[in-house]
């Protein structure tokens, strides 16, 4: 299933968030945008997965126009885990897991075992078994974001749109979270905030600064030492691994202020 967006433009309060933004997102491919915070990346998502309209432009679901789709067949096609996902219910960490199937139930399908399978699934995916009695409130912020990955992988989309999905994870279940969403055979689109994260999972890196997007590519053809200084005003080695990937070390920052010279004693 393609996922397309034509020129998009969006804005706030006067305020010119997204500009003449034009992507392809090709069916199985895994997709990151990255750029410094204020770029555009959460309104680019919100636009992607229908949640808002673009101000010019469109958006495209295999060749039709999101706008004409209802939201319960959006939801069908394209599951969204957006950053500050909550939900102030007195629920369970299983059933905040089962709001996934909603799309898919209705007067004629009521749930069923087959949902049922799907959730257990989806909760042992992200290693949430133990807590699936705990009441949500309960849970940690890092807790959370796995179940509202769940929660997104019981919905069975097609395309699976992540806004930062590693943020409140420990280093070691950012890399398996992301592991884990490389392996399920779907269309994915991540706002990502760590670039070697992005250069170690995407297939393509669409770079943002300042609402337009400024380059798009493989990781090795996006991630260069000046357009990290341009994007991200920091200074960088690129170290390349095979064809396309590369990794990222960082230089310090150099000193802001010149060194004063020591006061010389007068005779």
């Amino acid at each position: 299933m393609k996922l397309s967006a034509h020129n998009v433009s969006w804005s706030a309060g006067g305020v010119t968030i997204l500009q003449d933004v034009s992507l392809d997102v090709a069916p199985g491919e895994f997709l990151g945008i990255v750029g410094p915070n204020g770029s555009g990346k959460t309104s680019l998502m919100s636009l992607l997965s229908g949640i808002r309209k673009p101000r010019s432009g469109e958006v495209l679901l295999d060749g039709q126009r999101l706008q004409t789709l209802g939201r319960r067949e959006i939801a069908q096609r394209i599951a969204l885990v957006e950053q500050q996902a909550e939900t102030a219910e007195r629920i369970t960490a299983r059933q905040a897991v089962e709001l996934g199937r909603t799309p898919h139930l209705g007067p004629l399908s009521a749930w069923s075992g087959k949902d049922d399978a799907i959730v257990d699934e989806a909760i042992r995916n992200v290693d949430m078994e133990r807590f699936a009695k705990r009441w949500w409130h309960t849970l940690s912020g890092g807790e959370r974001q796995r179940l509202h990955i769940a929660r997104a992988l019981a919905q069975q989309p097609s395309i699976l749109l992540l806004d930062e999905p590693t943020n409140h994870l420990d280093i070691g279940h950012q890399i398996g979270l992301l592991h884990l969403v490389k392996e399920q055979n779907l269309t994915v689109v991540a706002a990502l905030h760590d670039l070697n994260h992005a250069a170690m999972f995407c297939d393509r890196i669409a770079v943002m600064k300042s609402g337009m997007l400024v380059a798009l590519g493989s990781p090795r053809q996006v991630l260069e030492a000046q357009r990290i200084k341009s994007v991200f005003g920091i200074d960088a080695d690129i170290e390349h691994e095979g064809d396309a990937g590369c990794h990222i070390r960082y230089r310090p920052p150099g000193p802001s202020i010149p060194a004063q010279q020591p006061l010389r004693r007068l005779s």
